[in-house]
């Protein structure tokens, strides 16, 4: 990782997050013309996906020629095909990959750690991992050596947290959360969508929106893309019930991580403020709650 080691916690030595970190997580410039929040509705999830992009500032907005990308869908168990809304939808997540390398990437992984059976076994239950190899990227299986300590600098609640590696060194973060319930958060969004590349993430409950807040403050993806084709509008994460899955048809997209989730949020009559992850990361001045109207984009296909 090329990091100084800060100081010694716990025993484990907190090293400094890798110099590149800083610059990546500044807002990517703005595109003349482009929206700063992207709506998009339509019957197609590729199509929907590319508009959304494009009405952001396209892919090469956010990804550079040769650049080392990663991909972050929710992929959260291998018992539920892609109609329960459990999992990221399939098409959203490998139209992203074929647009980043259009754009010239050298490198496009798509990764998560479920928390129901293997990844192996989550990858392809969900879809993910058939379409992403269609589009040409690459699925990895996140090693348990793959994490560094890492300080968290502008943390409140925790200062540092072992973080996968490759995530923090990649060029570009891509977080395509799906969209639903989630019993102790509210919602899962983009901001909740990143405790899939920390270790332990069962220590972030003690304090939990703070703490992805916190993470956010660290990690900051280049582009936000919420799948809403369809969403779980009850007993998420895992759901299991088509009862509690409405197709919205929608995708939202935006550079600003808040911004998206607060968005989204309005797909199941809630605010921003109803979900207290996205409160807390605004809190931190890490991104919008409250997008004027004039700034927001909305597509019908």
């Amino acid at each position: 990782m090329g990091s100084a080691v800060l100081a010694a916690c716990g025993g484990r030595a907190v090293q400094s997050p890798p110099a590149s970190l800083a610059q990546r997580s500044s807002p990517p410039p703005a595109v003349a013309g482009s929206a700063y929040v992207a709506v998009v509705h339509g019957p197609d999830p590729a199509a929907i996906t590319r508009a959304a992009v494009e009405a952001v500032g396209g892919m090469k907005r956010f990804v550079a020629r040769g650049a080392d990308v990663i991909v972050k869908p929710n992929i959260c168990t291998d018992g539920r095909a892609p109609e329960y809304a459990a999992t990221t939808n399939p098409v959203v997540v490998a139209t992203l990959v074929a647009l980043a390398l259009q754009a010239g990437a050298k490198r496009v992984r798509v990764m998560d750690q479920p928390f129901g059976g293997t990844a192996e076994s989550a990858y392809q239950t969900s879809g993910i991992g058939a379409a992403v190899a269609a589009a040409g990227g690459e699925m990895v299986v996140m090693s348990p050596l793959g994490f560094d300590h890492v300080a968290i600098p502008k943390g409140r609640s925790i200062t540092s947290w072992d973080v996968y590696r490759d995530v923090l060194t990649a060029d570009t973060v891509i977080d395509v959360p799906i969209a639903k319930t989630h019993g102790s958060a509210g919602l899962t969004l983009g901001c909740k969508n990143l405790m899939g590349i920390v270790r332990g993430p069962g220590g972030f409950h003690s304090d939990l929106s703070q703490r992805i807040a916190d993470l956010v403050s660290l990690v900051r993806p280049q582009l936000t893309i919420v799948d809403a084709v369809r969403i779980l509008t009850a007993n998420g994460p895992s759901g299991g019930d088509l009862a509690d899955v409405r197709i919205t048809d929608t995708v939202i997209a935006s550079h600003d991580v808040v911004a998206a989730d607060a968005r989204a949020t309005a797909l199941f009559g809630l605010t921003a403020r109803d979900v207290p992850a996205i409160a807390a990361t605004a809190a931190m001045g890490l991104g919008k709650m409250n997008v004027p109207a004039r700034q927001i984009r909305t597509i019908r296909l």
